[in-house]
């Protein structure tokens, strides 16, 4: 399955790609980001998995979004980014807190 996802994937870009080419007055965004994000395992092991992406594009850690509790790293293909992300999991027990109220708050009118 996973194959197949990769294959399809690549193929909707691929389409994607002639189909802007073949109509050039499509407007299109400035640049586009594919991200990945690691299964939410330990922090740890989304780490670990970042630091071999990060081998593998020849990319650095962004220690920009770090005090964020995100590690990430990214490449860039002209106006395209291959963005890899791990949420860690202090920053997932924010957006949770955070979020917690949500729907249960109706604000006077």
């Amino acid at each position: 399955m996973i194959a197949n996802h990769r294959t399809a994937l690549i193929n909707g870009l691929l389409d994607l790609a002639a189909f802007l080419e073949a109509h050039p007055d499509l407007p299109i965004p400035p640049s586009v980001t594919v991200h990945h994000f690691p299964r939410q395992d330990s922090d740890a092991d989304q780490r670990a998995e970042i630091d071999q992406l990060a081998a593998l594009l020849g990319s650095e850690i962004d220690y920009e979004d770090f005090p964020y509790d995100h590690y990430g790293t990214s490449r860039l293909f002209g106006p395209v980014e291959y963005r890899a992300v791990a949420v860690l999991a202090a920053a997932r027990a924010r957006f949770d807190a955070e979020t917690s109220y949500r729907g249960c708050i109706q604000p006077a009118t």
